[in-house]
């Protein structure tokens, strides 16, 4: 096919109305008049550009629907937050009673070890860098001794023994993979053991014949213990739900009560079950925390005053017990299931059915969340992916099943728009 291909200003021109700016379209449309050329199909290059304008726009940032039943999907962000607040200054770093210069570890971190009953806390950007930190602020160039059944990989392909690595601390394996008692923690003792580490394998279960050693017959052993949580469950209790904890948090351990077991450093995320965004919390005694809070690592992994303001809120919502209404994760998590059925049915197309959601982003493995969704015949996943707003949904046996557990309310409409199309 011959003829003259357009200029790159009037196919960029053409773009206009994707909503993308005008710089952005420009390269777009020399990348697709190149392409046509080379293919010696010179008039193909609108049709080029507005597949590559379409492939931009599914890159960027953007809400989605969440229909998998994955509660804490990593893909997806985990734990949905929202965050609503006009621009401005805050006081991230000022004191307004004395007007001088204050701390980021003075408002967000002290609600969280109230909520705990911890004596300190510190927040850092995710749950690996909490972990990180407490390792190298308290142990760097000692020993730390850690089950080798607790040597996981947690989410982005990092383990235990990297970070251990990485902390300058030297690990010393205890036990086997399914079973160390308290004896092979005291062999290990030594005067350059810095801390016994005891991590929560919150993304696998060992069954069958093993066995574990419990944090407070650890916390006699007179080293400090470091447990890292993952989830970040603050009590077994769940003071926040009216009806106390759902039976699927029969088994998941909580930070107020490893605190009072005996653990003297708790790290856990704050984008799993704490229903925040992501972050990494260290809790526990006051001296250890101030260590890690005057370590230089501190400030290369301290988060920004937007993620400190809504994890504040998440804080409040906590010790005003109504975490349970306010934050969507457990909304979502202890919605009765005659009420999701009642929504699907709402929704008016495809079969109603029964599934299970999953807590996900590492927490919680193999325990069953009982659902209701919608199944459509075959799988309709890229084209629910093609929606405004995307959804996304999971395949089985045939079907596609767009769970109700982890939709939000106020997405039904959208849901049922995207399946009618």
């Amino acid at each position: 096919m011959t003829g003259r291909p357009p200029s790159v200003d009037h196919l960029a021109n053409q773009l206009a109305g994707s909503g993308l700016p005008h710089r952005l379209l420009v390269g777009v449309a020399r990348s697709a008049i190149a392409g046509a050329k080379a293919s010696g199909e010179p008039y193909s290059a609108l049709d080029r550009a507005r597949v590559e304008v379409a492939a931009i726009r599914r890159r960027l940032l953007q809400p989605v629907i969440n229909a998998t039943g994955v509660l804490l999907h990593t893909n997806l962000g985990r734990a949905p937050v929202s965050v609503v607040r006009d621009a401005g200054y805050t006081n991230l770093e000022f004191d307004l009673s004395s007007g001088v210069r204050g701390s980021r570890f003075a408002h967000a971190a002290e609600l969280i070890a109230m909520v705990t009953g911890a004596e300190a806390a510190i927040v850092v950007n995710n749950g690996a860098a909490a972990i990180l930190l407490a390792l190298t602020a308290l142990a760097a160039g000692r020993e730390v001794i850690v089950s080798r059944g607790e040597l996981i990989e947690i989410g982005g392909g990092f383990r235990i023994p990297e970070i251990l690595t990485s902390s300058g601390a030297n690990m010393v394996e205890v036990g086997t993979t399914n079973r160390t008692r308290l004896d092979d923690y005291t062999k290990a003792l030594t005067e350059r053991t810095a801390l016994i580490l005891k991590v929560h394998t919150s993304n696998y279960q060992i069954i069958g014949f093993a066995e574990t050693t419990r944090i407070g017959d650890l916390a006699q052993l007179d080293v400090p213990v470091v447990a890292d949580l993952g989830s970040g469950l603050l009590d077994a209790g769940c003071p926040w739900l009216d009806g106390g904890p759902p039976t699927w948090l029969r088994d998941e351990p909580a930070v107020r009560q490893t605190i009072l077991a005996g653990a003297s450093v708790v790290t856990f995320s704050g984008d799993k079950l704490l229903g925040g965004p992501q972050a990494g919390v260290v809790v526990g005694r006051a001296d250890l925390i101030e260590r890690c809070r005057s370590h230089p690592l501190a400030r290369a992994l301290r988060p920004g005053g937007l993620i400190l303001e809504i994890l504040q809120d998440v804080a409040l919502a906590y010790l005003r017990r109504d975490a349970g209404q306010t934050l969507p994760v457990w909304r979502m998590a202890t919605a009765p299931l005659a009420d999701l059925q009642c929504r699907a049915e709402n929704v008016g197309i495809g079969e109603v059915v029964e599934c299970f959601s999953t807590m996900g982003g590492g927490t919680l493995p193999g325990v069953p969340i009982p659902s209701a969704g919608i199944a459509m015949k075959g799988d309709i996943t890229e084209a629910l992916r093609a929606a405004s707003p995307p959804v996304v949904a999971r395949v089985s046996e045939g079907r596609t099943i767009c769970d109700m557990r982890t939709v939000l309310p106020e997405q039904d409409l959208q849901l049922a728009n995207a399946l009618v199309q």
